[in-house]
């Protein structure tokens, strides 16, 4: 038990899931946690759901708490921010923010110890992975604390470097959505070739996640495992050949870049364009 107040600035779907995940894990009593957003009715529905506390008044969610969470858009994180001047000073702010950097938050709040975060979304079933880092000002203690109440969502990786957090909301922040692209790609090739839409569901779900297990059980580098169900000749090297042919590679690899320069406009940091020289260009090809 963390024993701490917790107020979440946002009640999204990952402030649900980091609420859920701190009751699950038995982190934090419901009396301990407050969310605060615009929209009463859905403060009133996550008391409902949690018993929770929960307010429309962002500074007074903000004034008690030793953990504020920041979980708004990145759009409407300005204007946020100008409403929170009640933080406690030995309070930590933690930020799951897209493209918002500590220098901004920690500057726009006057506050040292900040968090920056990006979980992504199979953390709603505890399953999820969140990269981190900290202001150099954030004691032990509050990292300690930070650790934990991301590993509500599943796992976590600590970065010393804050540019990583960028590249993880590219990859890992964004890659569930790839993921739900390539299954409906898939389901849809199966009800194509004549597969009721339930069956081809079915074998691609399983698929995908026996193929994980796999890799996860063999230890071994994905081409050398691709490598293995790739006969000369045969079914797997005829679909793999079109798949190279139609840029399949490339694709993902340009598309990460494109969330990656996406992550950093959000940021408001300097105006990113794609370079003359596209770094991705030959990748996969």
């Amino acid at each position: 038990m963390l024993n701490k107040n917790i107020s979440f600035i946002g009640p999204g779907v990952m402030a649900e899931a980091m609420i859920a995940g701190l009751l699950r894990q038995n982190l934090a009593k419901p009396a301990d946690l407050l969310a605060s957003g615009p929209r009463a009715e859905r403060g009133q529905e996550l008391t409902q759901k949690y018993g929770i506390q929960s307010t429309t008044d962002n500074g007074v969610a903000a004034s008690d708490a030793d953990v504020v969470v920041l979980s708004v858009k990145p759009q409407r994180l300005s204007s946020v921010l100008s409403g929170l001047d009640q933080i406690k000073s030995e309070a930590l702010v933690l930020s799951i923010v897209a493209g918002a950097s500590i220098k901004k938050i920690g500057g726009s709040l006057k506050h040292k110890a900040v968090v920056r975060s990006m979980p992504n979304t199979p953390g709603q079933i505890g399953e999820g992975i969140s990269v981190w880092t900290a202001s150099r000002e954030t004691s032990e203690e509050q990292r300690e604390l930070a650790r934990q109440i991301l590993g509500a969502l599943g796992d976590q990786v600590f970065v010393e470097d804050e540019y990583y957090l960028d590249m993880a909301t590219a990859l890992s922040g964004t890659g569930p959505a790839y993921v739900f692209l390539f299954m409906e790609a898939l389901i849809d090739a199966g009800v194509h070739l004549g597969f009721p839409r339930r069956i081809a569901e079915q074998l691609v779900l399983q698929t995908i996640r026996g193929s994980v297990a796999y890799y996860e059980n063999a230890g071994r580098h994905p081409a050398t495992l691709r490598n293995q169900v790739t006969s000369p000749g045969g079914t797997s090297a005829e679909a793999l050949y079109y798949l190279d042919k139609a840029g399949f590679r490339t694709a993902i690899s340009r598309a990460v870049w494109a969330a990656y320069q996406r992550s950093l406009e959000l940021g408001k940091e300097t105006p990113v364009h794609f370079p003359e020289n596209d770094p991705m260009e030959g990748l996969g090809s």
